[in-house]
């Protein structure tokens, strides 16, 4: 479904990814693994034309997708939940998740899409005319995902969803991110949390300077292996 061949990406004179090849299978769930400055949320600003690549190329279900606008990349079916989440803090919990369908047309299939979204977030129901800056930080970022999902997305970015959440607050979020892979929708996942991370992957890249320095499977070492070559260069 993605493809990513010998990106590199730069600001200024300093060089954030590196040669990076990256391969997304429909359907399954791809984690990036990395420490801070390592150049994960810089490959998933570059995939959806927030950033532009130095070097490189990104394709797309065939089609190459880094010199594209980045609100034709989300008509394409890929839609990003950004680090943070991004919300827009004084528009309403319906808003913001109206807001993930602006490049849709198609207002009965929109109704549709929202009264899915309310059946799977109980609590974004519950909130619909409150102000998105009122919400918890769980909340938030289930806001987020809503958001995200409103444009229909073949593939989904993710980047730290369990950023700053309770221990409650992340498992709710990691099966969140099993229901969206059991209908069927890829997912590019960066999260710091290693149990989470290799939780829900079907395959793992760890980078360490802008650069992968292992691809492989959950199975392949233990979480405590993972954890030492992510964050202590093992």
């Amino acid at each position: 479904m993605l493809e990513i061949n010998n990106l590199s990406v730069h600001y200024g004179a300093l060089q954030a990814v590196k040669d990076v090849d990256i391969t997304v299978p429909e359907g399954k769930v791809i984690t990036l693994l990395g420490a801070n400055g390592s150049g994960k949320s810089t490959i998933l600003k570059t995939i959806s034309g927030l950033k532009s690549p130095s070097n490189g190329e990104i394709w797309f279900q065939d089609q190459r997708i880094d010199t594209v606008a980045a609100e034709k990349i989300v008509q394409l079916g890929l839609s990003h939940v950004p680090e943070g989440r991004r919300l827009f803090p004084y528009m309403t919990v319906l808003e913001n998740i109206r807001m993930g369908a602006f490049s849709r047309n198609d207002k009965e299939e929109i109704a549709k899409d929202l009264d899915d979204i309310f059946d799977r977030f109980p609590v974004l129901k519950e909130k619909t005319n409150a102000r998105a800056a009122t919400l918890s930080g769980g909340e938030q970022e289930l806001l987020a995902v809503a958001r995200g999902l409103m444009a229909r997305p073949k593939l989904l970015l993710m980047d730290e969803p369990c950023q700053g959440l309770s221990p409650i607050m992340i498992k709710e979020i990691r099966e969140v991110i099993k229901k969206i892979h059991g209908m069927g929708i890829a997912i590019l996942l960066i999260e710091h949390n290693v149990s989470v991370a290799l939780g829900v992957a079907d395959n793992v890249y760890i980078l360490r300077n802008g650069s992968v320095v292992f691809e492989g499977t959950p199975s392949d070492f233990t979480e405590e292996e993972f954890t030492e070559k992510v964050y202590l260069a093992g």
